[in-house]
């Protein structure tokens, strides 16, 4: 992973909890390290003494663009999230939050406990004005190009226009970051047709077919997601967590699948080294470390939601392409987007 070096000039400042995930402080102090350059400071907020353990270790020469700030607390993944935040203020994950709340940072990143880092970022960040709900938005590593899909845990139960406003917010993050031109939007459902679905994806329907700037494709199916039918992907957040599991660990059984394939016989490994290259490239283009996370959209700062058991190469990729999205005024953006959709 290579240092991250900006498009524009300008240097973002990143708040990283050092000590949220399976493997902190060790991987994910290494993956700031890895991608801390003059255009991303990275922010590592946790137990200094670890902290600085894991930098000696590792002898980066881009400490300097690492700052740390003292967290003597810890969110562990079995506690209650929202009785955890309010308890801990001083944890690693909630002064992550606090620094970009109170203008040190641009963003924050953590690989913690899920719903306390959701917790967190709704308590500090707050919601955007005139926003219902933020959707949790994550990025599938589809062959061709990465699709959004959205949203994928943070709402369990939703209404039509916050749908419609995750589907907003989420092409906005396509364009920018992602670099997609005019991305087009899905609503998943029962079929293809219109007049498919329950009652929610009717009403949704609707909405989206009559919303300006928003290029709906229409209903797509679920085996559609991973084929790049469309660029955005709606949905509420159960359905959408569950999906996104699935789809996560059948791409692990893919992959373990194959290498038990390819090493069965002699015959097996002499094909397997004829087109290891091409598995290789096969192995990348699924992988969910190389956009290092989901991004809560719809909070006043961007938050990035990691796996627990990311590794410094997830949350490498997770420093970077929140350093683009704060690059790309993205939270501006979408504020001037959902005041577009309020009522007259």
């Amino acid at each position: 992973m290579t240092p991250y070096e900006s498009k524009t000039g300008a240097t973002t400042v990143i708040a990283l909890d050092a000590m949220g995930g399976d493997y902190a402080p060790d991987e994910i102090v290494l993956g700031a390290a890895a991608v801390a350059s003059p255009s991303l400071k990275v922010t590592l907020t946790g137990r200094r003494a670890e902290i600085e353990r894991c930098l000696a270790e590792a002898g980066s020469s881009s400490a300097k663009y690492l700052d740390i700030v003292e967290a003597p607390e810890v969110i562990s993944f079995n506690e209650d999230a929202v009785k955890a935040v309010r308890a801990k203020t001083n944890s690693s994950m909630v002064i992550a939050c606090r620094e970009v709340a109170e203008g040190r940072a641009d963003g924050v990143v953590s690989a913690g406990n899920t719903g306390a880092m959701l917790a967190a970022a709704m308590f500090n960040l707050k919601r955007i004005k005139g926003l219902k709900r933020p959707g949790l938005c994550a990025v599938l590593p589809t062959p061709g190009k990465p699709t959004l899909f959205i949203d994928v845990g943070a709402n369990s139960e939703v209404r039509p226009i916050h749908l419609l406003e995750f589907a907003h917010m989420a092409s906005i993050f396509a364009q920018d970051v992602l670099e997609v031109t005019n991305p087009s939007v899905g609503l998943v459902s029962i079929g293809e047709e219109s007049i498919k679905g329950n009652d929610l994806v009717l009403e949704t329907h609707g909405l989206m077919a009559d919303s300006p700037h928003l290029n709906f494709y229409g209903n797509v199916e679920g085996r559609d997601i991973l084929r790049n039918v469309v660029d955005v992907v709606v949905t509420d957040g159960f359905t959408g967590n569950v999906c996104l599991k699935l789809m996560e660990s059948t791409s692990s059984l893919i992959v373990e699948e194959v290498k038990k394939a390819a090493n069965s016989s002699l015959k097996a490994r002499i094909g397997g080294l004829l087109v290891k290259k091409e598995l290789m490239e096969f192995k990348k283009s699924i992988d969910t470390e190389e956009f290092g996370g989901a991004y809560l959209l719809g909070v006043r700062g961007l938050a990035v939601v990691c796996h627990g058991n990311s590794s410094r190469k997830a949350i490498a990729s997770a420093l970077k392409y929140a350093a683009r999205a704060a690059e790309q005024k993205l939270i501006g953006k979408l504020e001037e987007r959902i005041k577009e959709l309020q009522p007259v």
